[in-house]
């Protein structure tokens, strides 16, 4: 495949990429793409190519809550939205906690997704550290609830969270307020790699920066919901009151700001989207936690290239190389010679709104409904296979779980 007046953002260029064989072999800045032999040829039309986005966390609810989303309608959601990793974590039915667990979940998803993925195991309050050393090396990390979780995954014993820690490579938590600081205090008596998933509080910003001047291997993540929308979303209407309801909840718009500094002066690593879709008729039916995010987060984020706030430079790198540095993943993260051929084409001329009629994800909605794009998402290529082009998917799941 070559990809030809492609705008790279290495002083804005503009290039051939030449793929073979699911590698970017090379990056031609004389745009000489005649000189190679191959027939399939996709114009940039000297738009934006940036490197896939990879998405640390979705809840892909497969197995056991497919009515709301499944790895192949979610994945294909994340196509649409330039992503091309995600991982999926192990709140599922069952719980991914076991090896056996797993090891069932990893058979079960190939052939089913869209774009690559991976999996984060999961902490339990039972103790299953052996468990946890046993797929050390195949999984992402050990996801540990530190506030309400299903079935055994929430874990208050400090004791059992100790061992928990020590088994494992790197620990992501769902950990909000106070949470976080003990988060951070076991992680650094045990001196376990911490990454702290959808911070959304200005204090939880204080206690990063603490950590990290104190030189403990620790990372930040920020999902686009608490970006973009504050309590003041959620009083606009009765509707929003039941539909815009998470775990941590949206905040003040203070605590929007803190999250925006955060992001400028590297103190948050990634953005996560903690896609954690339900049917909006369960939504409204009862407060039901989580929002589908997957697809557009991309197109949220180029707002702000946009306006100015920030540039492409660092959307990419808290978009795709910080979450490949993070967990170890081999290959990814990088529009570079000799790594997978991950790409995205965006438009960043097209200001459209965002329409019911465009979603993908099997939850049917999307808070960010009536949203002006940034930029639209073109393209979305998975080790130089095309996954989703101008509106239309790839005829079979390219998909495959990723190396760590």
């Amino acid at each position: 495949m070559i990809i030809k007046n492609a705008k790279i953002i290495n002083n804005d260029k503009i290039v051939s990429i030449i793929i073979e064989n699911e590698i970017i072999k090379k990056i031609d800045a004389d745009n000489n793409f005649s000189i190679y032999k191959d027939n399939n040829i996709i114009d940039a039309n000297y738009n934006y190519v940036l490197c896939g986005i990879i998405d640390p966390h979705t809840h892909m609810r497969d197995p056991g809550l497919t009515h709301k989303e499944d790895f192949n309608s979610g994945s294909k959601a994340a196509a649409r939205g330039g992503v091309t990793v995600f991982f999926d974590m192990p709140n599922t039915i069952p719980n991914t906690i076991s090896k056996e667990n797993l090891i069932a979940k990893k058979s079960m998803m190939i052939g089913k997704s869209y774009v690559d993925y991976g999996f984060h195991f999961g902490g339990s309050k039972s103790d299953n550290s052996d468990d946890i050393k046993d797929v050390i090396n195949v999984s992402a990390s050990t996801k540990i609830f530190f506030n309400a979780s299903t079935g055994n995954m929430l874990v208050e014993n400090d004791k059992v969270l100790e061992k928990l820690f020590e088994s494992s490579k790197i620990v992501t938590v769902h950990a909000e307020d106070k949470m976080v600081d003990k988060a951070i205090n076991i992680a650094k008596a045990t001196k376990t790699p911490l990454y702290l998933c959808h911070l959304s509080l200005a204090s939880e910003i204080d206690s990063l920066k603490r950590a990290k001047d104190s030189g403990m291997i620790i990372y930040g993540e920020a999902t686009p919901h608490h970006l973009f929308l504050n309590t003041e979303d959620v009083n606009k209407n009765e509707k929003n009151k039941m539909l815009l309801r998470m775990k941590p909840e949206l905040r003040e718009k203070s605590d929007n700001k803190a999250l925006w500094d955060a992001v400028l002066d590297g103190t948050i690593d990634t953005i996560g989207t903690d896609h954690a879709p339900h049917l909006i008729s369960e939504k409204l039916e009862k407060l039901t936690f989580g929002v589908p995010s997957v697809e557009h987060s991309l197109e949220l984020m180029l707002k702000k290239v946009n306006d100015g706030t920030i540039d492409l430079k660092l959307l990419t790198k808290i978009m795709s190389e910080n979450a490949s540095k993070i967990f170890a993943v081999k290959n990814k993260g990088l529009l570079k010679e000799n790594y997978d051929a991950d790409l995205v084409i965006i438009d960043l001329n097209d200001r459209s709104e965002i329409e019911q009629k465009d979603i993908i994800t099997k939850a049917g909605w999307s808070p960010y409904i009536g949203f002006e794009r940034g930029g639209k998402v073109l393209t979305t290529i998975v080790r130089g296979n095309i996954a989703y082009n101008k509106g239309i998917f790839s005829d079979k799941c390219i998909g495959k779980e990723i190396e760590y």
